[in-house]
């Protein structure tokens, strides 16, 4: 019996190397495997921010602008962008366990080979971080669908939203840890050592203890799948508009995370100059406070958003459709204004520039579960890894692959103006930062539209789990 690719039989197709049933897999295994899962998230994480925490040592070091500081963010962004669909493409079809291996491989020693870089080779930094794009790439395409296969529904969600948490979380220990070892050595090369470190443990625990379930067993309680071609995938990813309005909604999202979460410290540490509190820095190892500030603001609030976005979630969906998306356009909207504020204040209050920062991180966190969660159920378990692998491409190329560049860009167009002023190189780098609370608006429509079109597109995918192979997707001409 021939099954299309999306849909689902009862009977196992003949020499399937993943048939493994998910109930071979007990709880105490799987939850096992989320905590491994969330390790090595939190490692991403800390090591793609830890470039962020001394960024002012490496400007420094090297003696370099700010466009092409914010080259160093960038082009780890665009090969991590690139290569997402190539192993989208793999993780839909081959052994997910060995791709994240060899991917966290690869990201180990391009990571430590980082740190070694002297001062006149900054081009080997920009392709060492180029080539740590190959292995997050990997992982991230790979690791939610792991996680969508060995639970389901509101048990699902939790899992996810404990994966998803460590995005802030890492993102802000990366600024502190990368500020107190280079504050502590006087070199900010040793702040690129330690992920390295912890991440041959990361590697231990993902050889012996992360679990290969078969695609979709948790939602299709073991029916048996089979492939159609890579243009197929596509095309139905196309037709989903809740994906497609979801993932622009990402997009814009993550052009403001990237943007601020590069530039921050850098732009409060130039606030203070221009206040006067802080003379600038002339010799590295920059002052870290800035670092260590917003560091903690990120975890925390990364904390109470991600939990506070997921308790909410579980609340409305019965009774609200169409609520997780409407909750992440909350979450946008809300928090553009609080950054708005917190840029404006910046020359006369760092409290309170501090304070708004805070509560707009709190809303913007409030997204990072819930669209994990929506990803995993308008799209059949056998194509997730696709649009994880399309998502994290189209967000990453429109988003914080150019932010970061972007906002460097503008600064140094804006500094012929006035091109000896400490007062200047702050209020350059605060109008160029101005453009990501618009950004953030823009984003909040896009969640918008996506709650038009969730409830049709979630029951299309639902149907077609439940064994309905011929059931049309509301959002899809296609059969699948």
């Amino acid at each position: 019996m021939s099954v299309r690719y999306g849909s689902f039989s009862s009977e196992l197709p003949d020499g399937d190397a993943s048939t493994i049933q998910t109930n071979s897999i007990s709880p105490r295994r799987s939850y096992i495997a989320v905590a491994v899962l969330c390790y090595i998230n939190l490692l991403n994480y800390m090591d793609r921010y830890t470039i962020a925490g001394v960024l002012l040592s490496i400007q420094k070091y090297f003696g370099i602008s700010d466009s092409t500081s914010g080259l160093l963010q960038t082009v780890f962004i665009c090969s991590f962008m690139f290569l997402a669909p190539v192993f989208g493409y793999l993780g839909d079809r081959y052994d997910r366990k060995l791709i994240m291996i060899a991917g966290l491989f690869v990201w180990i020693v391009t990571t430590l080979g980082s740190s070694f870089v002297k001062q006149a080779h900054f081009w080997i930094l920009v392709l060492t971080r180029a080539m740590v794009g190959t292995g997050e790439a990997s992982y991230s395409t790979i690791a939610p669908t792991i996680i969508g296969d060995l639970f389901t529904g509101t048990q699902r969600t939790l899992m996810i939203s404990f994966f998803y948490i460590f995005i802030p979380v890492g993102s802000g220990l990366g600024y502190i840890l990368g500020a107190t070892i280079a504050n502590a050595t006087g070199d900010w090369r040793w702040a690129l050592r330690v992920n390295p470190a912890l991440g041959v443990l990361g590697l231990l625990l993902l050889v012996f203890l992360i679990p290969n379930p078969p695609r979709g067993a948790s939602d299709s309680h073991g029916a048996a799948m089979e492939s159609t071609s890579y243009l197929e995938d596509i095309k139905y990813l196309l037709k989903n508009r809740s994906f497609v309005w979801s993932s622009l909604g990402v997009t814009a999202m993550a052009f403001v995370t990237g943007a601020l979460a590069f530039w921050t410290p850098t732009f409060l540490s130039r606030a203070q100059v221009t206040q006067g509190l802080r003379p600038p820095c002339e010799v590295e190892p920059c002052n870290p406070i800035d670092s260590y500030i917003f560091g903690a603001i990120t975890v925390v609030t990364g904390i109470v958003g991600v939990f506070l976005g997921t308790c909410i979630s579980k609340k409305l969906r019965d009774r609200v459709p169409n609520a997780d998306p409407l909750i992440c356009a909350v979450g946008m909207l809300s928090s553009s204004p609080c950054f708005f504020i917190a840029i404006i204040l910046a020359s006369t209050s760092i409290p309170a520039t501090y304070t708004f920062i805070a509560i707009g991180e709190t809303l913007l966190s409030l997204n990072w579960a819930i669209l994990a969660d929506i990803l995993l159920y308008v799209v059949v378990p056998t194509r997730r890894a696709t649009a994880e692998a399309l998502q994290i491409m189209v967000c990453h190329l429109l988003g914080d692959a150019g932010s970061p560049y972007l906002i460097g860009a503008i600064s140094d167009a804006l500094r012929n103006y006035n091109p000896d002023s400490p007062s200047w190189d702050f209020r350059r780098l605060e109008y160029s930062v101005l453009l990501c609370p618009f950004i953030g608006v823009l984003g909040g429509l896009f969640f918008l539209m996506t709650s038009l079109y969730i409830k049709e597109d979630r029951k299309a995918a639902e149907l077609l789990m439940s064994g309905h192979a011929n059931v049309q997707p509301a959002t899809s001409a296609e059969s699948v």
